[in-house]
């Protein structure tokens, strides 16, 4: 089953509404050699902060483009101060939300079990989730890479049927290459995404395993892209950094294989 590569820039809290502006439009002006069917056909997304998501909508009008949220509440509405529901998002333009971010489990305990109600809810309203998982470096020196991927996977999917799991994306975005630099080899990022597929295929079906997509994150840039995506298991990358600098950000979307 074909898969077609997802390439996502994920620019955390970073760029004002100006910048935000100025970002979309250099990336529109780009899109249009971003070939969107055909051996070479990629699908890209860019994940503003909330409070540029307007301008990041009116920039993006009429490209190929799509745009997507870092987060939200699992509910519609209430008394959640600072939070954003699905609804918001999808009037906001949004088509997507990344759930599940390491830096959200780190930074603001987020859990499986809550990833899992957000994601039943994105999926509720019609958004796309990227639910993202991936060890620390204690965890991979203690060889428990996959026992941990294991749980979060079970944990974050819990109780989306296949019908609904044909609508998300799975980030593998190993915590100790984020930001700091390192990346997961080609090897070591190849042997979590099989291990990845192989548990879709035991947990749903294989054709579940074989449709769903599944992104490498971590330090992701337009000089080790190429050997990464080359993986016939990698399917996209969700770039951070990178995906600030409209020009590196096109050479890693124009480094995907053709397949």
């Amino acid at each position: 089953m074909t898969r077609i590569p997802f390439i996502a820039g994920n620019w955390k809290m970073n760029g004002d509404i100006p910048r935000t502006h100025e970002l979309c439009a250099a990336l529109v002006a780009r899109s249009a050699n971003w070939p969107q069917t055909g051996p070479k056909a990629v699908e890209v997304a860019v994940f503003p902060p909330f409070v540029s998501l307007a301008v990041a909508r009116e920039t993006l009008h009429g490209s190929s483009i799509l745009l997507g949220a870092q987060n939200m509440h699992e509910a519609q509405s209430g008394a959640f101060t600072g939070e954003v529901s699905g609804p918001m998002l999808l009037t906001s333009g949004c088509q997507l939300v990344i759930l599940g971010h390491s830096e959200r489990r780190q930074y603001f305990g987020e859990t499986d079990a809550g990833i899992s109600r957000k994601a039943l809810a994105a999926l509720a309203v019609g958004l796309k989730p990227i639910v993202c998982v991936g060890e620390t470096l204690d965890e991979r020196e203690a060889g428990r890479t996959n026992e941990v991927v294991e749980r979060q996977l079970a944990g974050g999917l819990k109780g989306l049927t296949e019908t609904q799991l044909s609508e998300v994306t799975i980030a593998y975005e190993p915590v100790w290459a984020i930001g700091t630099g390192r990346v997961a080899t080609v090897q070591q990022a190849g042997d979590v995404h099989r291990f990845i597929r192989g548990w879709i295929s035991k947990s749903y079906s294989n054709q579940a395993a074989a449709r769903i997509r599944i992104q490498y994150g971590g330090s992701v840039k337009a000089d080790n892209a190429a050997d990464l995506l080359a993986d016939p298991d990698i399917d996209g990358a969700l770039v951070g950094g990178a995906s600030l600098d409209a020009g590196q950000f096109d050479r890693i979307i124009r480094s995907v294989p053709t397949h």
